[in-house]
């Protein structure tokens, strides 16, 4: 009895001192202990992503792969391999496993090695959100007590969803969601049985065990996470043998983008860095959705990239990108390896020369495909010799190529054919005419060569695009339609330059007296300088800053009346809106609503809209609200595309249903803007009558070969040298802008000469608006306008029409081809009518401009 008496006393002395010591152990590290009441709200890191307005994933931004998921969407199979690989006992235990803390302190007392944890899901959880991963006993205390808390604080299922999206997995994807699409490429309801056992080993060594850099370890642990279902009966024996038989499948998959558009992206993750800040940006999870149409998107970019590949092709081939081997061929193996050291671009792919034939070569590419190239992928390839000059067209294979070139090929669409990375640049961005919202932007030909983005940050001239401005501001003054303006030699030359600068037209043509829709529809250089100087230069530059263009950019000479000012396509583009929205000047934003990582809304866009005051009830408040928001940011304001602009009636006028709108500065009258769009009409569709002899064309009249509509309008632009080239154009319900040019101000586009086997409708001559950059505008405009329907001309109030003489532009009696009806400003139509001497004559030019400032 004694012995029992002092071994009862011991053991009671030994519970005290234990109850004393965990006592002891939680009062010092109680002031160390944080919250874990913060695991309630707790904002798991979740990247920054881009999506366009139909909500295709654009971009992902962020360290950390995060796809959070409810407990509700983790499959059953998965819940199981976690729990029997990580802590069987899991929905038993209070936090704490006393079974795994015996079997760990037996094995310490008896190896001296800490090489068990012990640690439940719950302790996990504790030391990943509060705690480091350092081997320590103080850190095991701590790790113990908040496991215990955190039991107390939230019930199994929010532990466990919490342990499922925060761990670590390898390849920078945190969670379970994130392993399923970073390895399989999958969601997690789409994970077959050997896919999950292999997620669920990963926690506790997602390097070692990682399937893509060590598979054979991989395995073995995937095979023991399925023995351990097995052993806990949650699978059958014919489904642990069927898994563990299974390959291993895992490769790695990048963010599922759905839309590849960078330029775009890149914008977005700037606003949102400037906003936010960098951290907050990349881990908040916010979801940025832009204003940009996936599918007019993935119009222009192909436009764009068609357009480049066309100019680079007629001005002929600069060669192989280096030699592989002359005499001994390199091992087929060598070749690929040689091969895999040049990055493709935009489809653009390195390959070898293998063999050659008289109108065909064999290549091989770093995928070990060997491709055959006919004559018909061949026969451009004439040589480079300058921008300005081409040798003669090739006649055999072997005048292109040699047998161990390491050359670049595509694929065209149709067939294969030997390539090269142009050196031209491109831009094209498109613009909603009632809204600003970007649409379309594609800031070069490829992101990963620049990424330099053209639309926003490069200024280039801006050549005869400037027209349609200096003509509008003759039109808000006195002049007409019908104005007759001297195109003819200016004999008073403007030296506010240092100069005596005198324009001269492209071709050097002159035609006397001409009207001022034929002025602009070709492009007259002198027309235009004379436009200018009865508009007066003052005049022409306040309204050209109406436009939206800075004052900076506007020289104080006459060289602004043919576009030397240099400004972006972005500006272009928001100044040709005016023209289609009926006068109003709209801010282009790219940004329609930004979410937090819950969905809910933290952003709504507030567009400037382009809406008549005439339809829209006076209110005071909501007017002095739009001047408050005008500012001269295009950037910083974002702005919605969830309701609607409605046309009223037969007035066709707009009228705002935006809950979040503004209303936009009208700078020029509707009757301005709608006179000026039938002019651009012009510069594709031409005018007279062909059969009669008074035919002539616009200097876009290729536009009107491919794009069989008439509701279109456009200007050709081209500076001096044809260093910059451009179209813009709209319908009234998009506007898009190109520009093509070399990013090297000093380079000229140059010219391409004729080939006789080339297409019949081949572009040669000296590059130009028309040529370098309208193809890229008709191709794009062509595909995004297909199946929508023609909008018909329907003037606004104010507007009449009369029968006027094609020569004096008066009024007259007749109804042949010497006539036709023209739009004028109701009370400036004409009032004299054409005497029968003056109807005599003929003024039209059939040429068309081709060169200087087109």
């Amino acid at each position: 009895m004694k012995w029992f008496k002092r071994l009862l006393i011991a053991f009671f002395s030994l519970a005290l001192l234990g109850v004393g010591a965990i006592a002891a152990a939680y009062f010092y590290v109680l002031p160390d202990l944080p919250d874990v009441n913060s695991l309630k709200t707790v904002q798991l890191q979740t990247p920054l992503r881009i999506y366009s307005s139909d909500g295709k994933l654009i971009s992902q931004f962020g360290e950390k792969r995060r796809v959070p998921v409810e407990y509700n969407e983790v499959p059953q199979q998965l819940i199981n391999a976690v729990l029997d690989t990580e802590d069987a006992r899991f929905f038993e235990h209070k936090g704490i496993d006393p079974i795994g803390i015996i079997r760990a302190a037996t094995i310490l007392v008896t190896t001296g090695k800490k090489s068990q944890g012990a640690s439940t899901i719950t302790q996990q959880v504790a030391r990943g959100f509060f705690l480091s991963n350092e081997k320590t006993y103080i850190r095991k205390i701590k790790e113990i007590f908040l496991a215990l808390k955190i039991e107390k604080t939230l019930n199994k299922e929010e532990i466990l969803t919490l342990y499922l999206n925060r761990s670590f997995l390898g390849n920078r994807a945190y969670g379970v969601g994130a392993a399923a699409q970073v390895y399989y490429g999958k969601n997690l309801h789409e994970l077959t049985l050997p896919e999950i056992a292999m997620i669920a080993g990963l926690p506790q060594a997602p390097s070692a065990a990682n399937p893509i850099r060590n598979p054979a370890r991989a395995m073995a642990r995937r095979n023991w996470v399925l023995s351990r279902m097995l052993e806990k009966n949650n699978i059958t024996q014919a489904l642990y043998q069927e898994a563990i038989d299974t390959p291993i499948s895992a490769k790695y998959h990048g963010a599922e983008i759905d839309l590849y558009a960078p330029y775009i992206s890149e914008m977005a993750r700037d606003y949102m860095i400037q906003k936010y800040g960098e951290e907050a940006a990349y881990t908040n999870g916010y979801n940025v959705y832009t204003t940009i149409s996936s599918e007019l998107q993935l119009m222009a970019q192909e436009a764009l990239r068609d357009n480049v590949f066309a100019y680079d092709q007629r001005h002929g081939y600069r060669g192989p990108i280096s030699q592989l081997w002359t005499e001994t061929p390199l091992v087929r193996d060598e070749i690929i390896e040689q091969l895999k050291k040049t990055e493709p671009m935009q489809g653009i792919l390195p390959a070898a020369v293998m063999d050659i034939a008289e109108k065909q070569a064999n290549v091989l590419l770093a995928n070990g495909q060997e491709i055959t190239i006919d004559w018909a992928g061949l026969k451009w390839a004439r040589k480079f010799i300058s921008d300005k000059r081409q040798s003669l067209p090739p006649k055999l294979a072997s005048d292109i190529l040699q047998v161990g070139q390491q050359v670049y090929v595509r694929n065209n669409g149709e067939f294969w054919q030997l390539s090269q990375i142009p050196e031209v640049s491109s831009a094209t961005v498109s613009l909603d005419p009632f809204d600003g919202a970007i649409r379309t932007l594609v800031g070069g030909f490829s992101f990963s060569q620049s990424q330099f983005n053209r639309v926003t940050q490069a200024k280039r001239q801006l050549g005869s695009n400037i027209k349609p401005f200096i003509y509008a501001t003759t039109l808000e003054q006195d002049w007409t339609l019908a104005t007759l303006i001297n195109n003819a030699p200016i004999n008073k030359p403007d030296t506010r330059q240092g100069t005596a600068w005198r324009p001269k037209n492209s071709p050097d043509i002159y035609g006397g007296p001409t009207r001022l829709r034929v002025g602009l529809a070709q492009s007259i250089n002198v027309m235009s300088v004379r436009a200018m100087r009865h508009a007066g230069l003052q005049n022409t530059i306040d309204e050209l800053v109406k436009f939206g263009f800075d004052a900076k950019d506007l020289p104080r000479n006459e060289s602004l009346a043919l576009g030397s000012p240099s400004v972006t396509p972005l500006q272009v583009a928001t100044a040709f809106n005016v023209f289609a929205n009926g006068g109003y000047l709209v801010e282009p934003y790219f940004i329609d609503h930004v979410t937090d990582a819950y969905d809910n809304i933290i952003e709504q866009a507030s567009p400037t809209l382009a809406c008549s005051p005439a339809t829209v009830a006076a209110d005071d408040s909501f007017n002095q609200q739009a001047d408050d928001n005008t500012h001269n940011d295009t950037f910083a304001d974002i702005s919605s595309t969830n309701n609607e602009l409605t046309a009223e009636n037969s007035d066709t006028e707009l009228v705002c249903n935006r809950e979040n709108g503004r209303y936009a500065n009208q700078i020029i009258t509707e009757q301005t803007a709608f006179l000026i769009t039938e002019s651009l009409k012009s510069v594709i569709w031409g005018g007279g009558d062909w059969s009669k002899g008074t035919g002539w064309n616009g200097t876009a009249w290729r536009a009107s070969k491919l794009i069989k509509r008439h509701d279109i309008a456009g200007k050709t632009g081209t500076t001096n040298e044809s260093r910059d080239t451009w179209f813009s154009g709209f319908n009234p319900t998009l506007t898009s802008t190109f520009w093509v040019g070399f990013d090297d101000h000093g380079r000229q586009l140059g010219r391409a000469s004729w080939m006789a086997n080339g297409a019949p409708d081949q572009i040669s001559g000296a590059e130009a608006g028309a040529k370098t950059a309208g193809p890229g505008w008709n191709d794009f405009m062509n595909k995004a306008l297909k199946g929508t329907p023609e909008h018909s001309t329907e003037p606004p109030k104010g507007i009449v029409s009369v029968r006027i003489d094609l020569e004096t532009g008066k009024l007259t009696r007749k109804t042949d081809h010497t006539t036709a009806f023209e739009y004028f400003v109701e009370g400036t139509e004409p009032k004299e009518y054409a005497t029968e001497a003056q109807e005599s004559g003929e003024i039209f030019i059939d040429n068309v401009a081709e060169d200087l400032f087109q």
